[in-house]
């Protein structure tokens, strides 16, 4: 007799019965099991297959290496490769750089194969050249050589001693004969201060000050600086202009900073100042609120001070005069010079005569004493100061 299951919740009429399938059992287990993707050609899963793709590898690794020698060799010893002579050097920006000054940079490569020519050493060797502000080297197969530089440009004449030079705004220093600067129509302000002995930093900083000078005073299309002749840079810290005037030239310190306001200030009381001080010679410009005046040394031992209007003089040491207050309603008073009026009657000699050797010798030490204080004291009254001129 067939037994029969009684319906559950799972299967209930109208719905199929769940039974299990009689040929899953008949299936073997190896087709049971999940089969992954083949293995790719370059990671192969047998032992022979490995050793095959090894080999295969080593072989192509000595086919480029035979090839890569072989082409080597080629290149090395083929004639075609070789720098015939300097006329197989092409030089592109030659100005003042002439080729007989530059080939000899390339004298060992001539006959040399093209490729064993040191390219980045021939172009530390050309920017050694003073004029050649950068260089660039290259190869042109089979047997050519390519060589471009870029010139230095000069910004202003420099002076060393009795030499006038050139200099760009590096610092580096430019020769160059004084037929090729007329025929080149440079007009560049005279540069003192900037040494071939000094390190090129140092006159790198100098040249830095020059540069922000002739900026300021050449901006808006103004051409100021076409009125200044020679800028003295020995300190970079205070830039003493040489001012072109009728009759004689001003020297102007302007500093470091604020070129421009300076040269205005200057410029709008220059005509004033030389009117009441004829023996004007420089014009420190570097105070905010006064300026100090210094006369020439011919202008005789007079010293003038400044009233500042409480009834005080003013000090002729600008080291002193800035610490003043400063108002715009200054009178200019003359006194005596200090020089004057610290000297002396000569003492009266003696008629008495010294009785030793070692007596002379003492009153001869007191003579070159007296003699050199009254130089000192000389020298002293004429460099310093001679105005200030406050409220400006």
């Amino acid at each position: 007799m067939q037994q029969v299951t009684p319906p559950s919740r799972r299967n209930l009429p109208g719905m199929p019965l769940e039974m299990p399938d009689p040929e899953d059992d008949d299936l073997p287990r190896s087709r049971k099991r999940y089969e992954g993707p083949p293995s790719p050609w370059w990671r192969p899963s047998s032992t022979v297959g490995r050793i095959f793709l090894g080999f295969g590898a080593l072989l192509m690794v000595s086919i480029v290496a035979t090839a890569v020698f072989l082409l080597k060799t080629y290149l090395e010893r083929d004639a075609r490769f070789r720098i015939a002579g300097a006329s197989s050097i092409q030089v592109t920006g030659l100005g003042e750089v002439t080729r007989s000054e530059m080939l000899p940079v390339f004298g060992e490569d001539i006959g040399r194969n093209i490729f064993f020519v040191p390219i980045n050493q021939r172009r530390k060797q050309l920017e050694q050249i003073p004029w050649v502000e950068k260089a660039t080297v290259m190869r042109l197969l089979p047997d050519q050589l390519r060589v471009s530089l870029v010139e230095r440009h000069p910004v202003a004449f420099v002076r060393q001693g009795q030499q006038i030079g050139l200099v760009d705004p590096s610092g580096v220093l430019l020769s160059m004969p004084a037929s090729m600067m007329t025929k080149h129509n440079y007009s560049f302000p005279v540069v003192t201060g900037v040494d071939a002995h000094d390190p090129l930093s140092s006159r790198r900083t100098r040249m830095a000050v020059y540069q922000r000078l002739l900026g300021e005073l050449d901006a808006n299309g103004q051409h100021l600086s076409e009125q200044i002749s020679e800028i003295d840079l020995t300190d970079p810290e205070d830039a003493r202009v040489l001012m072109p005037e009728q009759g004689a030239d001003i020297l102007a310190h302007f500093g470091d900073d604020q070129f421009l306001t300076r040269y205005q200030r200057y410029k709008a009381h220059i005509a004033d100042w030389r009117a009441q001080y004829p023996k004007l010679a420089a014009v420190d410009l570097r105070y905010d609120q006064q300026v100090v005046l210094q006369m020439s040394t011919g202008a005789g031992a007079s010293q003038t001070a400044v009233n500042t209007g409480d009834g005080q003089a003013a000090p002729a040491d600008p080291a002193q005069a800035t610490t003043l207050a400063a108002k715009p309603s200054a009178a200019v008073k003359a006194g005596p010079s200090s020089a004057k009026a610290a000297s002396k009657a000569p003492p009266r000699k003696s008629t008495a005569r010294p009785k030793t050797a070692r007596e002379k010798n003492k009153k001869r030490a007191e003579a070159k004493r007296a003699a050199l204080s009254h130089n000192r004291q000389k020298t002293a009254a004429k460099t310093r100061p001679v105005a200030i001129v406050q409220g400006q």
